[in-house]
């Protein structure tokens, strides 16, 4: 299994080991030993960071499972929304290419990026996963991100109390894909 994502997978702020793909890898050792997960998430990374890396992280790594958390940074620097659909859509393409069963992680924006912004934002995922068939979860802080103590000081970072709960918001979507591959 391949993790493809930003600071909120590659466990910005947070004790090595603590972060929701490291509880992931636990969660698999216990229920399905056979996936080793492979966490090449970079703090900063933005879709078409991602999208440069892919290929040679499928080559790589030859995952059954790829999930892809990105697109955050675009939003959070207002890049334009058909760019990030595009490199998003394009990831899902490659790891489906590859034998890959791709699970795309939803999020959406602040209040502040104005509505129209943060609707469409918001409306990629869905958009993606049902054009690509790939699994979602339609919003990866789901419980998060209303709850400030759940936050470092950046206000932008979950804490380490948070970590179960993301892996509890990813785990129903993963499990479904886990079952198709036959695990």
């Amino acid at each position: 299994m391949l993790v493809v994502g930003d600071s909120l997978s590659a466990e910005y702020g947070l004790r090595r080991g603590s972060g929701w793909v490291e509880l992931l890898a636990a969660r698999l050792r216990e229920h399905e030993p056979a996936f080793e997960v492979v966490n090449a998430s970079i703090s900063g990374e933005t879709s078409a960071g991602g999208r440069t890396r892919i290929a040679s992280l499928l080559e790589r790594h030859r995952p059954q499972v790829v999930v892809i958390e990105l697109g955050s940074n675009d939003a959070l620097r207002g890049l334009d929304l058909a760019t990030t659909e595009a490199n998003l859509r394009e990831m899902v393409r490659a790891a489906r290419s590859a034998g890959a069963r791709p699970l795309l992680l939803g999020m959406m924006l602040p209040p502040n990026y104005g509505r129209s912004y943060s609707e469409r934002f918001r409306d990629l995922y869905p958009k993606i996963a049902s054009a690509e068939k790939a699994g979602l979860v339609p919003f990866f802080l789901d419980g998060v991100a209303d709850r400030l103590e759940h936050f470092q000081a950046d206000r932008i970072h979950p804490n380490e109390s948070a970590q179960p709960k993301l892996l509890d918001n990813v785990w129903p979507a993963l499990r479904k894909l886990l079952s198709a591959t036959g695990a």
